[in-house]
């Protein structure tokens, strides 16, 4: 054999058997050596069949047809091999050979492959199951990956995220990622906003690490709405429980006249509606408890029920307890600011008392709830959105406010989507009788008393008088009844009525026991009896209305109360 062809024949990894048309070795390079593990000397020259004896040299030599990438074993070790006839220029088979290569190694690395490929896939799997979102990112904080549940949360699909900088699916908040990659180590419980409908979640972060070099970082993202849900519903739970704030049905409303009942109706139709309600009437007529009613038979009765009064606090106080603020607003503003009380009141009912009393400066505010169901806490420069039904109230004729340019008409179009009228009580007097009878109990409780009936002489005075002051001067002066009767007495009769207006010749209830306490020189009884009848005649001015008396006296309702309390007869 050339001295070349043999040099090249021994350096190739393949190895080699050449046998000639008797089937006798004439071929057995170094890597046939080394993988068969027979010496040269014992190969060459030799009958193929007596060195190898699993070889098919001898059926290639009579057949003549070629076996190419055939598997076999020889010895500890796999082979794949081609088996060729050798034919000369005239086609006759003059020998064969049989080309061979160690697979062992190949073998078990595809072997691995295939069990990478099986941890790969079960991994997809949980991957792609899990019902948290996950996503993954390379050292350079861009996606690489996403599971179907971050889709189903974040909104955003493959060709949104993958490739590109993992802020593309922030809607508010530190990236968890970028965190990770700056810091090299694990993240927990990072509060972000993402996605387009800003959805609430936590993240949890950590590196991913190969041979001690972070590669990138993997994120597990936990859907917060359905706790926020669970959250919500157990809220809610509570407020059953504790029976809160919306106190009155539209069954503790006393009402048999045509004019009231037709009134209840409406508002009961209203109720099962999310139409905005306003309230329309004197002061006294009851423009809260058909608020309170509306709120309960309303799909709203489990949420919250929320009252302001409009009247009672100045323009910047009520806009900050409306809206809430931000930390540092203004002097005085708590650390982390406050929520307002229409966040208090999400999902559930606002009741506005005295909307006619509201600045124009809020009036704006509460315009932009109406329209886009959203507001700006004061100093602050992000929108809240909130879900809440607004009732308003008024004894005061809007529409002369709007021509006084002190009410805004675009507003009162807002709030005015169904009106309700409450009547004054002069004019359902039939209602009197059953109102004293439910006032009756109820003092009976407050009392300790234990009073039946009102006669018919002392019902046919009361309903003489008109009661400018509607139900509440009605409830008032009951209670000041009762208060002047004795202990055993059961009945109210005309003896046990207070003064009152045109049904005893009088202008006014007599707040003092008699006028004979003028001719006494005592300073301090003469202070009691002239702050006794002042807090009467402001009474009688607003209409027994207790939060706007102690507002015009200049004192809290507190301390009113308090006084009154004194005043046996008020």
């Amino acid at each position: 054999m050339n001295r070349e062809i043999e040099v090249i024949l021994n350096s190739t990894h393949d190895a080699m058997i050449l046998v000639n048309k008797e089937g006798y070795i004439t071929l057995f390079n170094k890597s046939a050596v080394k993988l068969t593990k027979i010496k040269y000397e014992d190969a060459i020259g030799k009958k193929v069949e007596d060195v190898i004896e699993s070889t098919r040299l001898p059926i290639i030599l009579k057949t003549g047809n070629s076996e190419l990438n055939k598997y076999q074993s020889l010895g500890e070790i796999a082979i794949i091999t081609n088996r060729m006839p050798i034919r000369n220029e005239g086609g006759e088979i003059i020998g064969a050979i049989a080309i061979f290569r160690d697979i062992t190694e190949i073998k078990e690395l595809a072997e691995e492959i295939t069990d990478l490929k099986n941890i790969r896939a079960m991994l997809e799997a949980i991957f792609n199951a899990t019902s948290d979102a996950m996503s993954v990112v390379d050292g350079e904080g861009k996606g690489i990956l996403i599971n179907p549940a971050y889709t189903r949360l974040t909104g955003y699909n493959s060709k949104d995220v993958i490739g590109k900088v993992c802020t593309v699916d922030l809607a508010e908040g530190e990236s968890a990622h970028l965190k990770v990659l700056r810091e090299k180590k694990i993240i927990k419980s990072v509060r972000l906003k993402v996605g387009p409908n800003k959805k609430d979640v936590i993240v949890d972060a950590a590196p991913i690490m190969v041979n001690e070099e972070l590669i990138g970082s993997v994120a597990v993202i936990h859907d917060l709405t359905e706790i926020n849900k669970l959250i919500h519903e157990l809220d809610k739970a509570k407020k059953i429980i504790r029976n809160l704030e919306a106190k009155y049905t539209f069954d503790d409303i006393i009402g048999d006249d045509g004019e009231m009942i037709n009134v209840i109706e409406k508002a009961k139709l209203a109720a099962v509606t999310p139409a905005t309600v306003i309230l329309r009437g004197e002061s006294g007529t009851g423009k809260e408890l058909f608020a309170h009613a509306i709120h309960n038979a309303s799909n709203r009765k489990n949420a919250q029920f929320v009252r302001v009064n409009c009247s009672a606090l100045n323009p910047t106080l009520l806009e900050s307890e409306l809206f809430g603020y931000e930390e540092g607003a203004f002097t005085g503003a708590i650390k982390g600011g406050r929520i307002g009380l229409f966040e208090q009141a999400d999902g559930g009912t606002i009741f506005l008392d005295e909307i006619g009393e509201i600045s124009l400066t809020t009036q704006v505010k509460l315009l932009r709830v109406l329209q886009e169901k959203e507001f700006f806490r004061v100093g602050g420069s992000k929108p809240i959105s909130v879900n809440v039904r607004i009732i308003s109230a008024t004894n005061r004729e809007l529409e002369q406010a709007i021509n006084e340019g002190k009410f805004r008409k675009d507003l009162y179009y807002r709030l005015n989507v169904v009106p309700i009228r409450i009547p004054p009580l002069r004019n359902h007097k039939k209602d009197i009788e059953k109102l004293i009878s439910y006032l009756i109990n109820k003092f009976n409780q407050e009392y300790g008393r234990n009073v039946l009936s009102i006669s018919k002489e002392a019902l046919s005075m009361i309903l003489k008088y008109d009661w400018p002051g509607n139900v509440r001067e009605l409830e008032n002066y009951i209670g000041r009844t009762i208060i002047n009767m004795k202990f055993n007495e059961k009945v109210i009769e005309d003896l046990h009525l207070p003064a009152i207006g045109s049904a005893r010749g009088k202008k006014a209830p007599i707040l003092y026991e008699d006028d004979s306490i003028l001719e006494n020189n005592n300073l301090a009884k003469l202070l009691e009896m002239t702050e006794r009848r002042h807090i009467h005649k402001v009474l009688e001015k607003n209409n027994y209305n207790r939060e706007n008396t102690a507002k015009e006296l200049g004192i809290s309702v507190r301390s009113l109360y308090y006084k009154l309390g004194k005043i046996i007869k008020v």
